[in-house]
C-alpha cells in the first residue's frame, strides 16, 4: 500500500500520495489539496515545494553531491567535457562516438549568428551592462530563426536548442568585445567549444591568437560546472516562461534577466568585489573580525551556500583549475589573488567557518579564474548564463515533453483590504 500525509482541517481528515523519486527525500502530493480542502498551502520562495518531476540533475546539499542524469559532477567535469554533458543533459544518455561527434558537429556549425543581428550591438551605449544586451540578443534571435519556434515540432524545439547552444558563445564574445571597444570576432569551426570561446573575447585582427589549453580547460570545466543545478530561480523562470507556450528563445532570456540577480549569478561578481575591497593580505584580519561581528552586516561572500551544507563539489574542482590557471599564466604576485589564497586558507582551518560550514564554494574559485583569464567583473554573469543555456534548455525541453505540466500559477495568501464601496472624490478625505 502507498504511503499517505494526512492533514486535519476543520476537523475533517484528508489523505494526500508521498511519491517516493529514485534518490531524495519523500514529497507529499498536495495538487489536490484546494479542490478537496478547500484550503491552499503557504511556502515563500518554494522552499518545501516540488513544481515538478524531473530526471536532469540531483543535489544532496547536506552530503556535497551534485549529480547530471546520475553522473557525479567531479567525473564529468574532470574526465569529460561540456560538449559531452550538453548531449548527456539534453538527450539523457553520455552519447556514443557517433552521436558525440555529429553533435559536436552540428554546434560548431551552427556558432555564427545572422548578420543583421550585428548592427544590433550598434544601439547600445558603450557602458550598457553586458548582461543587459545578453537580455535584448537572445530574446531578438526569435525573431530571426522563425524556423525554429514552434514548441510543438520536436525537431523544431531540438534545432532551437543546438543554436542556442552553438550562439550564446558567439553573442557573449561579441557582447565582451562590444563592452571594450574592440572589433568583433567570428567563430572558428578548428576549435573546441572552449578554445573558440576564448579565441572570439581575445583575438585581435592586428595579430595571431593561440588559445592556451590550460585556460581553455578550466573555462571548459567551468562550464560543466555551470550547466545546470536542479530547480533554482533561472530555472524555474524559464519553466513558468516556458508554461504559457512562449517560443523557447523568449524562455532563455527570461532566465538570463532572473539571472542577473546578485543573489543568483552575481555572486562570483560580489566575490570578486569582496576581494578588491580587501585589496590587501594585511588587511584580512580586520575584515575577518568585521565577518565575525554580527552587528557590522559585513558578509563573507564566495563562501557557504544555500543549498550546500558540506563543501561545494563544483568548488573542489574549480580550486585545482584555478591553481593550474595561475601557474599557466605565471601568476605569482597578484595581490588580489594573494587576498583570495589567504581567505580560502583561513576559511578551511578557522572553527569559526567550519563550524558554520562556510566552505570555499564555486563562486569564489570561478570568480578568481574569469579574472585571472582577463575578463572583467561585469562579463561573470555573462559566462555563467552561456554555461547554464543548456541546463535551461534542457529543462524548459523536459517540461515542454511532460504531459502534466500546466501553465504556471502559483495562489497567493491575499492580506489586503477586504471588499469596500468606492468613493466619489467629494466624499475622500
Amino acid at each position: 500500500m502507498a504511503d499517505t500525509a494526512k492533514l486535519e482541517i476543520a476537523g475533517k481528515e484528508h489523505e494526500f500520495p508521498v511519491l517516493k523519486g529514485t534518490i531524495g527525500p519523500d514529497v507529499v502530493d498536495i495538487s489536490k489539496l484546494y479542490a478537496e480542502t478547500g484550503a491552499f498551502t503557504f511556502d515563500p520562495g518554494f522552499t518545501s515545494t516540488a513544481a515538478c518531476k524531473s530526471t536532469i540533475t540531483y543535489i544532496d546539499g547536506d552530503a556535497g553531491v551534485l549529480l547530471y542524469r546520475g553522473y557525479p559532477i567531479e567525473q564529468l567535469a574532470t574526465d569529460g567535457d561540456f560538449l559531452e554533458t550538453c548531449y548527456l543533459l539534453y538527450y539523457g544518455e553520455l552519447p556514443s562516438a557517433t552521436q558525440r561527434k555529429k553533435f559536436v558537429h552540428d554546434i560548431t556549425h551552427h556558432t555564427m549568428i545572422h548578420e543583421q543581428m550585428v548592427l544590433f550591438f550598434r544601439g547600445f551605449r558603450r557602458d550598457a551592462h553586458p548582461m543587459a544586451v545578453m537580455v535584448a540578443m537572445v530574446g531578438a534571435l526569435s525573431a530571426f530563426y522563425h524556423d525554429s519556434t514552434d514548441i510543438g515540432d520536436p525537431r523544431q524545439r531540438e534545432i532551437a536548442s543546438h543554436r542556442m547552444i552553438a550562439k550564446l558563445p558567439t553573442i557573449a564574445a561579441m557582447t565582451y568585445k562590444y563592452h571594450v571597444g574592440q572589433p568583433f570576432v567570428y567563430p572558428r569551426n578548428n576549435l573546441s567549444y572552449a578554445e573558440n570561446f576564448l579565441h572570439m573575447c581575445f583575438a585581435v585582427p592586428c595579430e595571431d591568437y593561440v588559445v592556451n589549453p590550460v585556460l581553455a580547460k578550466a573555462m571548459d570545466r567551468i562550464f560543466t560546472l555551470h550547466a545546470d543545478h536542479e530547480q533554482n530561480a533561472s530555472t524555474s523562470t524559464v519553466r513558468l516562461a516556458g508554461s504559457s507556450g512562449a517560443n523557447p528563445f523568449a524562455c532563455i532570456a527570461a532566465g538570463i534577466a532572473c539571472l542577473w540577480g546578485p543573489a543568483h549569478g552575481g555572486a562570483n561578481e560580489a566575490a570578486l568585489k569582496m576581494l578588491e575591497e580587501i585589496g590587501t593580505v594585511d588587511k584580512i584580519p580586520a575584515f575577518i573580525e568585521k565577518v565575525k561581528d554580527k552587528t557590522s552586516n559585513v558578509r563573507l561572500m564566495g563562501f557557504g551556500h544555500r543549498v550546500y551544507k558540506n563543501y561545494d563539489p563544483r568548488a573542489k574542482i574549480l580550486q585545482a583549475s584555478a591553481h593550474e590557471v595561475f601557474d599557466a599564466l605565471g601568476i605569482k604576485d597578484d595581490p588580489l589573488l594573494d587576498v583570495a589564497r589567504e581567505l580560502e586558507r583561513i576559511a578551511l582551518s578557522d572553527p569559526y567557518f567550519i563550524d558554520r560550514k562556510l566552505y570555499p564554494n564555486v563562486d569564489f574559485y570561478s570568480g578568481i579564474i574569469l579574472r585571472a583569464l582577463g575578463f572583467p567583473t561585469s562579463m561573470f554573469t555573462v559566462l555563467f548564463a552561456l554555461a547554464r543555456t543548456v541546463g535551461w534548455i534542457s529543462q524548459w525541453k523536459e517540461m515542454i515533453e511532460d504531459p502534466s505540466q500546466r501553465i504556471g500559477r502559483p495562489r497567493q495568501l491575499y492580506v489586503g483590504p477586504a471588499e469596500r464601496k468606492y468613493k466619489p472624490m467629494s466624499e475622500r478625505g
